[in-house]
């Protein structure tokens, strides 16, 4: 008998389990059976999906692409026996977000009570991080993310552009002083991220062409959040995306400074996510409602 879809679901277990013994302990199966039967799927595929060594697993390239169309698969399985079992006519089940603290509290978190109202069934499992996740790992659906893409096999639906301001609390620049140079920057307190991708530099125009400017501060923070926070309380300057910064320069809370040293200072924004042309239903549907709303939010609309 033919179980394709039995077998797809052990080796999505042996991958992110990480090794034989953990997914066999997790399945009731023995390390034995889920070995033979990955080593079944590669004889019939004529192709090496995974490599061993005694101490840890990895997937080959072409691992790489039978576990994405696995989980492509299994998650069009699971929609269409929930939809039949429901009698659901519109799209149901889970859908797991990721996005950046203040990208997800102010962009995308206002957009979900319409959405539910046109998509009750969808249940969004949202996680706020200003991290960068692993869509695989953590069985993430969709994560939005600011900033370059990574080359890898996910899709990506570009949303727009963050630009970037330098700002701080009025407070802080009658004590300090209101930085009129990129060179003045040496004597002020720049807030910053700890991410293992955020480098101690700002990108600044000068003498017509972005250079790299090092700077220091008081404060490391793994979200913008923070950042934005402690540039309120007057503790020093901050370079955020205007959309972060947008209400608070508006109520004054937060002046901008160097605007022309900013100038085309930006990040993509991009929804990225697994699934091709078999984007599960569910999956569809948030993206088209969600997406070209935080376009607009983005710019300001």
């Amino acid at each position: 008998m033919d179980n394709r879809a039995g077998e797809m679901q052990v080796f999505v277990r042996v991958v992110e389990a990480g090794s034989f013994s953990e997914a066999a302990r997790a399945l009731l199966m023995t390390p034995s059976t889920v070995s033979k039967l990955i080593g079944r799927i590669e004889a019939r595929l004529g192709v090496r999906l995974l490599e061993r060594s005694t101490r840890r697993l990895s997937l080959t390239a072409e691992g790489q692409v039978y576990y994405e169309r696995s989980l492509a698969l299994l998650g069009e399985l699971d929609d269409l026996e929930k939809g039949l079992s429901q009698g659901a006519a519109r799209a149901g089940g889970t859908i797991r977000v990721n996005a950046s603290v203040a990208l997800g509290a102010l962009g995308l978190e206002p957009l979900l009570p319409a959405f539910w109202e046109a998509h009750a069934p969808i249940v969004v499992d949202l996680s706020l991080s200003d991290e960068i996740v692993d869509l695989y790992l953590d069985r993430t659906d969709v994560a939005f993310r600011v900033g370059p893409l990574p080359d890898s096999g996910m899709m990506a639906r570009r949303i727009g552009a963050a630009h970037r301001k330098i700002v701080a609390a009025p407070a802080y620049l009658e004590r300090h002083g209101t930085p009129r140079t990129i060179e003045d920057l040496a004597h002020h307190n720049c807030l910053g991220f700890n991410f293992r991708r955020a480098a101690p530099v700002w990108p600044l125009k000068e003498s017509g062409r972005i250079v790299d400017r090092a700077v220091h501060g008081s404060l490391l923070a793994n979200n913008g959040e923070t950042v934005r926070r402690m540039a309120v309380a007057g503790v020093g300057l901050a370079r955020l995306g205007d959309y972060h910064a947008r209400d608070d320069i508006a109520a004054g809370r937060l002046i901008e400074v160097l605007a022309d040293a900013v100038e085309g200072d930006e990040e993509q924004v991009n929804a990225v996510y697994l699934g091709g042309a078999r984007l599960p239903q569910r999956v569809r549907v948030f993206l088209d409602f969600v997406c070209p709303r935080l376009q607009l939010f983005l710019e300001g609309g």
